[in-house]
């Protein structure tokens, strides 16, 4: 009599990856973004690296206006935009007024980074999600296109860090330029009056600001069937054409 076949043995479902805090997410961001990126899929909150962002921007507000003071911080941003000779042509109680409005909105618009930041973040998730929608056919809502762009944003606080740190060692109150605290790009070691579209390309080559455009690839590709490559390249382009454009105007 033949032996009854031995059924095969079931096949256990393999477990859903575990969700992950908001902590492990901006940990994440750092070691393993995927990780991150692919939690958005289940919860698309941005919040946190937000607020996170926030606070170290703040911080370097503060260490500016402690070490540096807003009044020398806008006359350093005239100087390097070559509109000192404008200023002095004018008579002195006029100029007067001129920089202590323009240390006014210095200060204000300081403070008010966190909310500067928020609207940047938006524009630039909303001009990524119609290039990928329209251009890569990726099926990605907004609120996540702003959850990876505000995620990737995250390398920023180490920039933060870093300019406070060169403002408490002592740097040269007439050199600085809050823009570009420290030399994390070519565009540091150059003097912004002499060709402001150089120094503007210059910039461009700025360790953190690569990081973040490959982070952000990174979060399209993970919440979309886009290559990691051809994202990363999508994102690259929309910051090389600003920068041009940027740079040609502010050469004009």
């Amino acid at each position: 009599m033949a032996a009854a076949p031995i059924p095969p043995a079931p096949i256990s479902p393999s477990p859903e990856t575990a969700p992950l805090s908001e902590g492990a997410r901006i940990l994440n961001t750092f070691i393993a973004p995927s990780k991150t990126f692919t939690d958005l899929r289940r919860s698309s909150s941005w919040w946190a690296p937000w607020l996170l962002i926030s606070v170290f921007s703040l911080i370097f507000v503060h260490a500016m206006q402690r070490q540096i003071g807003f009044e020398q911080i806008t006359k350093n941003a005239i100087a390097q935009s070559g509109k000192a000779e404008q200023l002095e042509k004018l008579p002195p109680d006029q100029r007067a007024r001129q920089m202590q409005i323009s240390t006014t909105v210095t200060r204000y618009v300081s403070w008010a980074t966190p909310v500067v930041i928020l609207i940047v973040y938006v524009i630039i998730a909303a001009v990524l999600l119609g290039t990928f929608k329209f251009g890569a056919s990726a099926n990605v809502s907004f609120k996540t296109s702003l959850a990876i762009v505000i995620y990737s944003g995250l390398p920023g606080i180490i920039g933060a860090i870093l300019g406070t740190a060169s403002l408490f060692a002592g740097v040269d109150p007439e050199g600085f330029n809050p823009k570009n605290p420290v030399a994390t790009n070519p565009a540091y070691f150059m003097d912004p009056a002499q060709n402001r579209f150089i120094y503007s390309m210059a910039s461009a080559l700025d360790v953190f600001v690569i990081w973040s455009i490959v982070l952000m690839g990174i979060g399209f590709a993970c919440n979309s069937k886009v290559k990691r490559s051809t994202a990363i390249v999508i994102v690259a382009a929309w910051y090389v054409l600003y920068k041009l454009v940027g740079g040609a105007l502010t050469s004009l």
